[in-house]
């Protein structure tokens, strides 16, 4: 294997089919169909339908990351892919198609973490990670900090989602003001016409002590202030809505990732995740990292979302680190704790 493998990187976690090719910390590719479309008329993601274009897709996909790198199967040293967490059907998808392209290529399987894939990403923009790091992991399905020493050998748990995470929020809070699912984006848009501090909406365990997050509240609280004003006939400026909304979110993303960095006395922090793209986020992220003298990293919002690329960025840092591949019969794991970065 050359000293800068090129591995290929597969990840079919929830309704994204990625595809993601690097060299060292190169990207050369990152291919990604998604199925979003298939599951808007649900307003949520339908696993069954999911795992099917998964289905569909991952041929094209991989031979569409090949062209764009110019490569061919011939020339990858070693695949990667998303073993956990995740849809339980999604993830046997990309499991079973990675195991097949590692026996018929004769390369090493390396089945990776998803949350850890979203620490590993930024290294493919920003260069090597420093060690250690805070991480925040925002997305529909997570939230949550951790202490990041070394992402290809020990990730630590610092605190996550009681309830809703703060993307699936976000959609919900969408269907109550009738914007298009998914949310996050649309809320994002509407946002910036509208006030956030028009509506002081709760902040759920804001200053309870603990690093763990809670949006159900915020999520009910929302539905409940357009119910009353529906029910007494009086009109609802949704951008004001979706802007006090999301200040709410975004307040408590920041203040407990900046106390995370405080506690452990780490000065370097990384969002990642579908929510990292969010514009607010990411101002007010840097407003108060710069108060606090804090160094922040955040991808561009195309590697903040599910890709293949972050799945490769994490397989090739475990191959440099000379951890053993997967065997073959490596499960799909859809509760797989964010401390295994390596199955």
């Amino acid at each position: 294997m050359r000293d800068e493998p090129v591995v290929l990187g597969i990840e079919t976690s929830c309704d994204e089919t990625g595809v993601g090719i690097v060299r060292g910390h190169t990207m050369l590719a990152n291919a990604i169909a998604s199925s979003v479309e298939q599951h808007a008329r649900f307003g949520g993601v339908v696993p069954e339908v999911a795992s099917r274009a998964h289905l569909e897709a991952m041929t094209p996909t991989v031979e569409r990351a090949l062209e764009r790198a110019g490569l061919r199967l011939a020339d990858i040293d070693a695949i990667a892919v998303t073993a956990g967490p995740g849809l339980s059907g999604a993830l046997l998808v990309g499991v079973a198609a990675a195991k097949a392209y590692s026996l018929g290529l004769g390369v090493p399987l390396y089945g990776v973490n998803h949350l850890a894939a979203h620490v590993a990403v930024d290294q493919l923009e920003h260069g090597p990670l420093p060690k250690p790091c805070i991480a925040m992991l925002v997305s529909g399905g997570h939230s949550s900090l951790l202490l990041v020493p070394d992402v290809a050998r020990d990730v630590i748990s610092l605190g996550s989602t009681v309830d809703d995470a703060a993307g699936e929020a976000f959609d919900k809070v969408a269907r109550v003001l009738g914007l298009p699912f998914p949310g996050g984006p649309h809320i994002d848009r509407v946002a910036r016409d509208g006030s956030g501090a028009a509506i002081a909406f709760p902040r759920g365990k804001y200053d309870d002590g603990t690093l763990d997050f809670s949006f159900s509240g915020l999520k009910t609280a929302v539905a409940r202030w357009v119910e009353a004003r529906e029910k007494a006939g009086e009109s609802i400026h949704v951008p004001d809505v979706a802007a006090s909304f999301q200040e709410a979110v975004v307040d408590v993303l920041t203040r407990k990732a900046l106390r995370a960095c405080a506690e452990y006395g780490v000065g370097d922090l990384l969002i990642g995740g579908g929510v990292a793209a969010n514009s607010r986020l990411r101002a007010m992220a840097q407003e108060r990292c710069e108060a606090a003298g804090v160094r922040l990293r955040v991808p561009s919002p195309g590697l903040c979302t599910d890709n293949g690329a972050m799945v490769a960025a994490l397989g090739s840092d475990l191959v440099a680190a000379g951890v053993e591949p997967s065997p073959l019969d490596i499960p799909a794991d859809s509760s797989l704790p964010v401390t295994t970065v390596h199955v």
